[in-house]
């Protein structure tokens, strides 16, 4: 019998589960997505007393009412699977607005337990919680906890273990809503009654305050369950709108919700918050806030941040990414000793080592990015900078909510487009969300950070951290030109009012840092160690099949005879005139490969770029995944190599090859950064807006128009140029 005890972390965003899930769960955990959704879901073990947990991080919700795919995914699991306890992560410093949430856990019936979280910060603000008071007030354990340093976590698992042990689960919060709202659930619970599966899942009354509310998931299951009580259902909330609008001239929403907060005033009433001086008094975080989010200071400070962002992270990854360029050097070169030549051996070094080499030679980048962020988002920065960009937002049509999608797919570098578009399912405006998920693509995604930083590398070392700066900034403006076209066009409307919470700072820990650095590196060196060890093995197939023809490899094997006849005297020359035979021959059975003909075929019009037939290979294969694009380019150039003493890095070929200069570099950068999306954010954008015809859009529109810039920047850099 399995005596392991479920626990689900719950709670609103920035109230600290996520800090609490990494102190109780550390290394042991994995990472997937909900079954059905692709919300994420972060599952991991912890031993108390002998007594093994199975923790759960729920996503962060204000509410249980389910407006967003986060609050369906909270309660779905809350109600089928039942979890043993339910913790639920409250900022102390903000009480009665996170207890909102657990006045909800009540209502439902679930074993709970309060974790007070940055009691730390309540008492620095003045604020005194007195704890068991309010414990008993609400009638479940509440247990002051500091998560970032693990203060009073023990306590907290000895009260789960303890309301785990109970013999029954509690018994739904009964609630009075007011006359109107009471007097329609009493006149609700017999057809309620009649929804037999909903009932043995969901409390009653509860069933009829979400069908009040207008839960769409439950009216739908009351509707499968009964239609025939659904309809009275229907009918008699129907009837509490008309009256609740030509009374009072609201919805059944905002009653149920006053009366839950008074409830929970009427708990704050009775001495449960001490205050050591005045409420209103500045506190550091608001403080800190008068400069860091003022109209003209706080824009050039979050510029600044950004610059100091990567300059940190180029000036600190050179060392290891010179030292994995090495590291995978050597192993080219083994490989080139041990084996015979055939295709094995043009496999392992051109589409494995070269190819991934690449790939990978980038994770030490990435890992100073990564941590860099988690600086900015566990010190709770990242919330001002949403902030500060919803001024600049509503100037483009867009809302304020927009603004996470946009950094979580590589606003400041490092995201994913995939999770940047799932995030718009919290924008309320159909076309506001539309507007968002077509937009989102342009942003410097982590498949691309690789891309440009070689790029930027090869033509513009001596100022990386200001040309990645500047390709942020770039790739912000055109997003929101974007948006601006297409809310004056396709996508009219009026812009919604956006209000956020904004969280107080905190000084980051070690442990987490390096966990949520981890954490997004592993995602990546996985990624590459699967989708695009798989993408490289086949493109390196589709770069070297069919082969030369046979009268045309006749010809450059006798123009190796002739050369061994009459260089025969003159070793060096020799040496040298194969290699440059060895060299043409190489080019010429890429061009003649599957990959090389379609290239050479786009390079008719990609040449009004400066892009030749190999980064035409690159580029259609991005369309897999952005990072393909470095791999594919070290296969082409190991298969095709031009410069018989080439030699080194995929950067130090780039530099030597003739077709390539800082012009034609900056072109490729900017079609890399606008192109097409991956196949799975194009997959992602049609489900989300529920038609491909909008994700065909995205692949056509931003493809054109990324051609269109890069061949005004080759164009005008061809007559600008020194060479």
């Amino acid at each position: 019998m399995d005596t392991t005890i479920t626990v689900a972390l719950a709670g609103n965003p920035n109230a600290g589960k996520t800090t609490l899930f990494n102190h109780l769960t550390g290394a042991r955990q994995h990472v997937g997505n909900y079954p059905g959704v692709t919300v994420e879901q972060k599952e991991g073990c912890c031993l108390h007393r002998q007594r093994g947990l199975r923790v759960v991080d729920l996503p962060g919700t204000y509410s249980l009412t389910a407006y967003s795919v986060e609050e369906l995914v909270a309660r779905d699991f809350l109600v089928n699977e039942k979890p043993d306890v339910v913790v639920d992560v409250v900022d102390a410093s903000n009480l009665e607005r996170h207890l909102y949430l657990s006045c909800q856990f009540l209502e439902l019936g679930v074993p709970l337990v309060i974790a007070l979280n940055m009691v730390d910060v309540a008492e620095k603000r003045g604020l005194t919680i007195h704890a068991e008071q309010l414990g008993q007030l609400l009638g479940v354990p509440v247990v002051p906890v500091v998560a970032r340093t693990g203060s009073g976590v023990d306590k907290l698992l000895d009260a789960v273990l303890a309301v785990a042990a109970a013999p029954e689960r509690p018994k739904p919060l009964f609630l009075r809503y007011g006359s109107d709202i009471d007097e329609a659930l009493t006149d609700m619970l017999p057809a309620i009654r009649e929804l037999q599966p909903l009932t043995a899942v969901y409390p009653e009354r509860w069933l009829g305050v979400k069908i009040l509310e207008n839960d769409e998931q439950i009216v739908d299951k009351a509707r499968a369950a009964s239609p025939e009580a659904a309809r009275r259902l229907a009918e008699r909330g129907d009837e509490v709108v008309r009256h609740l609008q030509n009374t009072l001239g609201v919805y059944p929403e905002a009653v149920i919700a006053d009366h839950r907060y008074g409830y929970l005033k009427s708990i704050m009433r009775q001495g449960v918050v001490s205050r050591k001086w005045v409420a209103d008094r500045l506190h550091t975080s608001d403080r800190i806030d008068k400069v860091v989010t003022h109209r003209l200071l706080g824009p050039l400070i979050m510029a600044g941040v950004l610059f100091a962002l990567y300059t940190f992270t180029f000036s600190y990854s050179t060392v290891p990414v010179d030292g994995l360029a090495s590291l995978f050097g050597l192993l080219a070169s083994g490989l080139d000793a041990l084996l015979a030549d055939g295709p094995l051996k043009s496999m392992l070094i051109s589409g494995v080592v070269d190819g991934m080499g690449g790939v990978l030679g980038f994770v030490p980048i990435i890992m100073f990015m990564f941590f860099g962020i988690a600086v900015l988002e566990d010190s709770g920065y990242l919330a001002r900078v949403a902030f500060m960009m919803d001024r600049i937002f509503h100037l483009f049509g867009l809302h304020g909510s927009s603004v996470m999608p946009f950094i979580v797919s590589g606003g400041i570098a490092g995201g994913c487009a995939v999770p940047g578009v799932m995030a718009t399912r919290t924008l309320r405006s159909p076309k506001e969300r539309l507007a968002t998920l077509l937009t989102v693509p342009f942003m410097n995604c982590g498949a691309k950070l690789p891309v440009l930083t070689l790029l930027i590398g090869a033509f513009f070392s001596a100022h990386q951290a200001r040309y990645m700066f500047l390709a942020t900034l770039f790739s912000w403006i055109v997003a929101l030109c974007a948006a601006k076209f297409l809310r004056l066009t396709v996508l009219r409307g009026a812009s919604t009012p956006f209000v956020m919470e904004l969280p107080p700072y905190r000084f980051p820990t070690l442990k987490g840092l390096l966990i949520h650095t981890w954490e997004r590196t592993w995602q990546y060196i996985k990624k590459a160690g699967t989708v695009i060890l798989g993408i490289s093995i086949l493109l390196w197939a589709m770069m070297t099949y069919p082969g030369l023809p046979e009268e045309r490899a006749a010809v450059f094997a006798q123009q190796r005879q002739q050369a061994e006849a009459t260089l025969a005297a003159v070793p060096e020359k020799k040496a040298q005139e194969l290699a440059r035979i060895g060299a043409e021959e190489a080019e010429a059975g890429l061009r003649h490969s599957i990959a090389g003909r379609i290239g050479t075929a786009f390079e008719t019009v990609s040449r009004y770029a400066g892009i030749d037939w190999r980064t035409n290979i690159a580029l259609i294969g991005g369309f897999a995944a952005k990072e393909v694009i470095i791999s594919t380019l070290g296969t082409a150039y190991s298969l095709g190599e031009v410069d018989p003493e080439a030699a080194g890095s995929l950067s130090d070929r780039l530099r030597r090859d003739a077709n390539w200069n800082p012009v034609v570099a900056l072109a490729v950068l900017v079609f890399i950064m606008f192109y097409a999306p991956c196949f799975v954010t194009v997959v992602c954008i049609a489900r989300e807006a529920g038609s491909w015809k909008w994700a065909a859009f995205s692949v056509v529109f931003n493809t054109l128009f990324a051609f269109v810039l890069a061949v005004g920047i080759y164009q005008i850099g061809a007559l600008l140029y020194l060479r």
